[in-house]
C-alpha cells in the first residue's frame, strides 16, 4: 500500500512575494519592476525557501501551498466534468487551470444554480452587479493529506454581468484576463465564470468587497480616519496600480468608483484594461470614463497612458483627504473639461498636510512628464508610511512592514491579505454589511465598475478612532523634491512646520505610540499631527447635516462611466497660467505652507460660454 503523501509546504515565509511570476525577468518589464522578492519559475531554490516542497512529485512549490503541475493535472482529469457550453470559454478556463502558479491564478466554471440568496445591487455603464452566497466555495490549495481541494465555504461573492454578453465578446473575457495577469494583492480576485440561465448573459463571479466603494467608506464611517489609517491605505491603492503597471496595463477607468474597501482598499472593474504598449485610437464617437477623473490630454482624445493613471490617482487622493467628492456641484460637462484643460482642479482642503498636498498637485499635472511614475509614488507614500510607524524603510515592503497591526488587531495592511498571503475579503475583522434602504449598492461590485456609489455598508467596519489612543504617529520621508517641482505662487498659509514644538499638538488623550520618539524629526510626522488635531476637532463639531452636504451631488454630475466626446479643447496648462485662486474655506485653521504653493486651485468663477470660447482661441494646438 502506497504511503499517504504529507504535507510538506512551509508556512507563507514574508521575505518573498506571495506569487511566482512565470517569465524569465522580462526586458519589456522596465524600470518601474524592480521587485527583487518576486520568486521567477526557474529559481527552485527560492522557491523552495519561500513555499517548501509538493508531497507529491517533491518539487519546490509555485505559490502558498501549490504545486502547477500536480494541480494542473487534477484539473486536466476534471474537464470532462464540466463545460459552459461555449467552446471560447471552455478552454480559456482551461488554459487559466492548467497554467496556475497559485490559487489566484486559476478560474472555474461555476454553474448558476449553486448559488444562493442572489440580490440585484447596482447597474453601471456597462453591467449589472448582483451579491450572491456560493455554500461550496472557491478553491484554495489542495489538501494532500484528504486529497481533496480545500474550498473557502460560505463566503459572499459578487456577481458582474457585461450588457450583451450571451453572445461572449473580446471586451468580457478581457476584463478577466487582466484579473489574471495581474498580481491581485490590492486587485479585486476574479474566481470564474457563470452564466444567469435567464437572460443567458455571462457573470464573472469576484469578491465581495464589504465596505464598498472609497466614496460609501468615507460616508458611512462613524469614526474620524486619521491621516496614519489614510497614508497606508494611499499606499496600497498605490501598489495594486503599481501591480498594473508592472503587468504592462493601463486601468484607463480609474475613479473612486473603482476602489473598494473591506477595511483595506482594492482596486476593482478592469474591463478597460489595456497593454500600455499599444495604441488606442479614439474613436469618432468619443472616449469612455468619469469626466473629474480624466487626465487633460485624455479628454482631448490622446493615447491612456499610465501617466494619466496617475492623474486619475491625484484626483482620487485629494477625494480620499479632503472627503469632498470632486466638482460635485457643477455640471460635467464641455464646460468643466474646457476648465480641466485650462488648470482647473478640485480643492484641496486646508487641513491636508501639506507634503500629501504637493504629491496630490504633481500627480495632477497638467505635463505629463511632470508626473510621478508609478514606482516613485509608491515609494514616496511608503518611505512615508515606514516613518510614521517608526520603522526602517525597506523597499516594497508589501508585506513585512504593511502586516503591522494595529493596537486592536483590526489590520492587516499587506494589501488585504490575511497572514497566509490569502485575499483580505475574507478577513475575520471585517463585519457582514447590509443593503442600505435607500438602494445604494454594497460592496465589491457593490459599487458598480462606473462609480455608482455602491455598497452603502450599514455596519461598515469602524475605522479605529483617534480617542482610543491609537493615533496617527508619525512619520514620512518628507523630501523636498516631492514638491518642488509643481511650486505655484498663492496665498500665504500657516506651515506645519511653524508649530514650536511637536509636544504642543499632542492630543490630550496621548495618543502618540512609542515609536512618536523615532520620529521627532520626521516632517510627515510632524505635519500629521498638526492636520489631525485640526480635523478631529472639525470632525467632532460636525453634524450629520454638514456630512451629507459634502456627499451631495449637482443633478448633472455624473459619477459613472460614459461616452465622452469633446473637440477643440485648449492645450492643457497649469492653474498658475490664470490670475483666479481660492483656498477652501472648510476649516479655520492653517496647516499649509506659507512658501509658495498653493494646494487649492479652484477658480472662483463661473466662465461664461463666450468666455470659455475665448479662452480656446486664445491657445488652441
Amino acid at each position: 500500500m502506497d504511503e499517504t503523501p504529507k504535507n510538506l509546504w512551509k508556512y507563507y515565509n514574508s521575505k518573498y512575494q506571495l506569487h511566482v511570476t512565470i517569465p524569465a525577468t522580462d526586458s519589456t518589464i522596465e524600470s518601474e519592476n524592480v521587485d527583487e522578492r518576486v520568486i521567477y519559475i526557474g529559481d527552485l531554490e527560492k522557491r523552495k525557501q519561500a513555499y517548501g516542497i509538493c508531497g507529491e512529485c517533491k518539487e519546490p512549490g509555485t505559490g502558498v501551498e501549490w504545486c502547477q503541475s500536480c494541480n494542473a493535472k487534477r484539473f486536466k482529469d476534471n474537464f470532462k466534468n464540466w463545460t459552459s457550453g461555449n467552446k471560447v470559454i471552455d478552454e480559456f478556463i482551461q488554459q487559466s487551470q492548467l497554467n496556475a502558479v497559485y490559487y489566484m491564478k486559476y478560474l472555474e466554471w461555476i454553474p448558476f444554480e449553486k448559488f444562493q440568496n442572489i440580490t440585484y445591487i447596482a447597474e453601471g455603464g456597462f453591467g449589472k452587479i448582483y451579491s450572491a452566497e456560493w455554500p461550496e466555495g472557491n478553491i484554495e490549495y489542495w489538501d494532500i493529506e484528504n486529497q481533496k481541494w480545500y474550498r473557502e465555504q460560505n463566503e459572499k461573492y459578487a456577481l458582474k454581468s457585461l450588457n450583451n454578453s450571451s453572445n461572449i465578446c473580446s471586451d468580457f473575457l478581457n476584463e478577466i484576463k487582466s484579473h489574471l495577469q495581474i498580481y491581485l494583492n490590492n486587485v479585486v480576485q476574479c474566481f470564474g465564470i457563470t452564466q444567469d440561465p435567464n437572460n443567458k448573459e455571462y457573470m464573472m463571479v469576484i469578491r465581495y468587497i464589504n465596505d464598498g466603494n472609497l466614496r460609501n467608506y468615507l460616508n458611512k464611517s462613524e469614526n474620524y480616519i486619521d491621516y496614519k489609517l489614510k497614508i497606508d491605505q494611499l499606499q496600497q491603492i498605490a501598489k495594486g496600480l503599481l501591480d498594473i503597471h508592472n503587468a504592462e496595463k493601463v486601468h484607463r477607468d480609474f475613479h473612486s468608483g473603482n476602489i473598494l474597501f473591506n477595511y483595506n482598499p482594492f482596486i476593482s472593474d478592469l474591463g478597460m484594461c489595456q497593454p500600455a504598449n499599444i495604441k488606442q485610437t479614439v474613436k469618432e464617437e468619443g472616449i469612455y470614463g468619469v469626466l473629474p477623473y480624466m487626465a487633460p490630454e485624455v479628454l482631448r482624445g490622446q493615447q491612456y497612458t499610465k501617466a494619466a493613471d496617475i492623474y486619475s490617482f491625484g484626483i482620487i487622493m485629494n477625494e480620499f483627504l479632503s472627503e469632498e467628492i470632486p466638482f460635485n456641484d457643477i455640471p460635467h460637462d464641455e464646460f468643466l473639461s474646457i476648465k480641466i484643460c485650462k488648470g482647473f482642479r478640485p480643492t484641496i482642503s486646508k487641513d491636508v498636510p501639506k507634503l500629501l498636498a504637493d504629491l496630490i498637485i504633481k500627480c495632477w499635472d497638467a505635463e505629463i512628464k511632470n508626473r510621478p511614475i508609478t514606482k516613485e509614488l509608491y515609494q514616496t507614500l511608503n518611505e512615508w508610511n515606514n516613518e510614521i510607524k517608526g520603522t526602517k524603510d525597506i523597499e516594497y515592503s508589501e508585506d513585512s512592514e504593511d502586516s503591522e497591526d494595529d493596537e486592536d488587531g483590526e489590520d492587516s495592511e499587506d494589501g488585504g491579505n490575511g497572514e497566509d498571503g490569502k485575499d483580505g475579503g475574507d478577513s475575520e475583522d471585517v463585519k457582514d454589511v447590509k443593503d442600505d434602504e435607500d438602494g445604494e449598492d454594497s460592496e465589491d461590485g457593490g459599487n458598480g465598475e462606473d462609480g455608482k456609489d455602491g455598497g452603502d455598508s450599514e455596519d461598515v467596519k469602524d475605522v479605529k478612532d483617534d480617542e482610543d489612543g491609537e493615533d496617527s504617529e508619525d512619520g514620512g520621508n518628507g523630501e523636498d523634491g516631492k514638491d518642488g517641482e509643481n511650486a505655484k505662487d498663492g496665498e500665504d498659509v500657516k506651515d506645519v512646520e511653524d508649530v514650536e514644538d511637536v509636544e504642543d499638538v499632542e492630543d490630550e488623550d496621548n495618543e502618540d505610540s512609542e515609536d512618536g520618539d523615532n520620529n521627532q524629526n520626521s516632517e510627515i510626522y510632524f505635519q500629521i499631527k498638526e492636520c489631525d488635531k485640526i480635523r478631529k476637532e472639525k470632525f467632532k463639531n460636525r453634524s450629520n447635516e454638514d456630512k451629507s452636504k459634502s456627499f451631495k451631488t449637482h443633478p448633472q454630475a455624473i459619477y459613472t462611466s460614459r461616452l465622452l466626446n469633446f473637440k477643440n479643447l485648449p492645450k492643457p496648462v497649469n492653474s498658475s497660467d490664470l490670475s483666479f485662486f481660492q483656498f477652501s474655506s472648510d476649516s479655520n485653521s492653517t496647516a499649509q505652507s506659507t512658501s509658495a504653493n498653493p494646494i487649492s486651485e479652484c477658480l472662483d468663477v463661473q466662465l461664461s460660454e463666450l468666455e470659455l470660447n475665448e479662452i480656446c482661441q486664445d491657445d488652441e494646438q
